[in-house]
């Protein structure tokens, strides 16, 4: 893609964050998904891991390469006309800068990364390394002269039974991604907990990202909750998935 296309479309995603309380961007998977997500009105939209992985038939959690991974994504950006930020899961073991600049080439705006090291036993990044990776990031991204967004992940309330117990840890974590150049922070599994939720909200000057699923979350509750950005993560194909068995349901043999 041309490097001023994928800088206006940079611009757009950040104007977009300031613009929606909170920005929606639809998790896609393929062209056909993208398509459908900027038909129904979408300004900007995001490819996740776990979706795309399915759509190929590998798996989830650095089950491909980032080669495959640029090469699955490349069409999609290049199918719609608005922003597109893709789940880059922990880095596939790529040193920022050749992550940005794998990511820019084929027209990407904006990236996720998560501090599960799945190529590395599934281990957690410390507070520090993952801030100085988000902060090689930016500063990568600054170099290169596109103002990618990134999404800073932490996956520390997947790797407890206690929730709560695991706040302030958290925060810390949140606070450290935003400080080293995150543009938002993603706490995941807590889009369920009002308290959990309202907690980070307050805690971090970012935008919060909160996982949703498209028919049994409410956008005005998130709205409530100050969240300031939605991702589907893979429950928008399981919704389809749902919605379409139950269609062929009746013509199975």
């Amino acid at each position: 893609m041309d490097i001023r296309t994928t800088v206006e479309r940079a611009r757009r995603l950040k104007q977009l964050h300031a613009q929606y309380q909170p920005l929606v961007l639809p998790t896609v998977w393929d062209v056909w998904s993208a398509r459908t997500a900027a038909a129904a009105g979408f300004a900007a939209l995001t490819i996740g891991s776990h979706p795309l992985a399915d759509s190929r038939g590998a798996e989830d959690q650095e089950g491909q390469t980032f080669e495959e991974v640029l090469a699955a994504v490349r069409p999609i950006i290049a199918a719609v006309d608005i922003p597109v930020s893709v789940d880059l899961e922990a880095g596939y073991g790529q040193q920022p800068a050749d992550l940005v600049a794998g990511l820019t080439e084929v027209g990407g705006v904006g990236l996720n990364v998560e501090d599960t090291v799945h190529s590395e036993g599934g281990r957690v990044r410390s507070t520090q390394e993952h801030a100085s990776y988000i902060a090689g990031l930016r500063a990568a991204a600054d170099d290169a002269g596109i103002p990618v967004w990134i999404n800073g992940r932490t996956d520390l309330f997947i790797h407890t039974q206690d929730p709560a117990g695991v706040l302030d840890e958290a925060i810390e974590r949140l606070r450290a991604m935003a400080q080293a150049g995150a543009d938002s922070v993603y706490p995941v599994r807590i889009q369920d907990n009002d308290e959990l939720l309202t907690a980070v909200v307050d805690a971090v000057g970012v935008p919060v990202n909160s996982t949703a699923h498209p028919v049994k979350h409410d956008l005005e509750r998130f709205r409530r909750l100050g969240v300031g950005r939605i991702t589907y993560g893979p429950l928008l194909q399981m919704a389809a998935t749902d919605a379409i068995k139950e269609m062929l349901g009746p013509w199975a043999p």
